[in-house]
């Protein structure tokens, strides 16, 4: 039976929440420009976004759009940096609760999780795979183009 979690709402909009939320946010963006101007008004952005979640008015804002050629290239969308607090503080209230739900192998978005992880546990399958199996043709059960991601080819040794 699935468990309902009730009551999540305040603990997002709690004013802590929201600060401790802010401090993650600027981690690796404290001199961006946004990042600069919501922490030269700190006070009054936090007061104000505390509010809009309070009386539910908050509304996201628009994304900033560009492109990155490294590794490969693709487009970004950026969420302002104010939005940025609110998501940190929805995901420090929901997290705890999805992180027991989740499978052990999923990667993607956990802390002590992440590529180099799924990687290794890869690499793990595919030699307990070839072992176990070794009176057969040798074989993979993935296949995987690591072509545009050096960091996994070099440390994957994968050509």
């Amino acid at each position: 039976m699935t468990k309902t979690y009730k009551n999540l709402y305040p603990q997002i909009t709690d004013f802590e929440n929201i600060y401790c939320s802010w401090r993650k946010a600027r981690r690796s963006k404290r001199y961006k420009p946004a990042a600069t101007a919501f922490e030269q008004k700190l006070d009054a952005e936090l007061i104000q976004v505390h509010q809009e979640l309070e009386t539910q008015t908050w509304q996201a804002g628009g994304y900033r759009s560009f492109t990155v050629h490294e590794p490969k290239r693709r487009k970004i969308s950026a969420a302002p940096f104010r939005d940025r607090v609110v998501h940190h503080a929805l995901i420090r209230t929901i997290e705890p609760i999805y992180e027991r739900k989740f499978i052990f192998d999923s990667y993607a978005n956990r802390v002590g999780k992440g590529t180099h992880k799924a990687l290794d546990r890869c690499t793990y399958y595919m030699r307990r795979y070839n072992r176990t199996f070794a009176y057969l043709t040798p074989r993979h059960p993935l296949q995987v183009s690591a072509m545009h991601y050096p960091q996994i080819r070099e440390r994957g040794k994968v050509g």
